[in-house]
């Protein structure tokens, strides 16, 4: 059994999106990021980062296994389960580096996009114009590839993919009021995020967890 470690974050859905792709039995811990609950000694003994996502594998080869970090998280499922990311070859490294690209750039820096737009005591004209500069250019970087190719590594659905739609779906739903009108100018992510979203297994990931 696969022990998740969830709350209702991007990061957090990247993993029970995988996991339902996969058709894996696994049982949801949630943590309340709101409460603290994610420094508390349970948690900090499965990820040392103090952040979710994070697994416990039992079935792992020498004994139950704890993963934090979602890209690992991605890799381990896909590699052992084998699905959604190439053996071998450039698919695989086209799925490692657009995968790389999300957890570095896109995912981070529509974060901070997200606290200075809506969490954020004081609104920091500076840091909205900075943070929205960047995430246009990020989107357009995103939907230049997915005018080459129908998915991020290329003519097949991959772990970048899955890595990418929670935080995508975001930025074109609650961050569109501040990206407003610049979003029209991305149709291919448009036409892959109805292709994504449209997916049995990320509509029930995309619902994890119940809270």
């Amino acid at each position: 059994m696969i022990t998740l470690y969830t709350w209702t974050t991007p990061n957090g859905r990247k993993v029970s999106i995988l996991l339902e792709e996969l058709g894996l039995a696994y049982e949801v811990k949630p943590i309340n990021i709101g409460k603290g609950e994610q420094f508390s000694p349970e948690f900090v003994a499965v990820s040392a980062n103090s952040k979710i996502p994070a697994i416990v594998d039992d079935a792992a080869p020498g004994g139950p296994l704890a993963i934090f970090e979602s890209a690992a998280i991605l890799t381990y499922l896909a590699d052992t389960h084998g699905g959604f990311l190439a053996r071998e070859g450039p698919a695989r490294w086209k799925a490692l580096e657009w995968l790389a690209w999300q957890v570095s750039a896109l995912g981070p820096i529509l974060g901070q996009l997200g606290y200075f737009v809506g969490r954020a005591p004081e609104k920091l004209p500076l840091a909205i114009g900075r943070f929205t500069e960047e995430t246009e250019r990020l989107l357009g970087v995103m939907d230049r590839r997915l005018g080459e190719a129908p998915y991020l590594a290329g003519d097949n659905y991959s772990i970048a993919d899955i890595a990418a739609y929670p935080w995508t779906s975001g930025a074109f739903g609650m961050l569109a009021p501040v990206l407003g009108e610049k979003l029209a100018a991305f149709g291919n992510i448009r036409r892959w995020l109805d292709v994504v979203g449209a997916r049995p297994a990320v509509v029930k990931g995309m619902a994890v967890p119940a809270v």
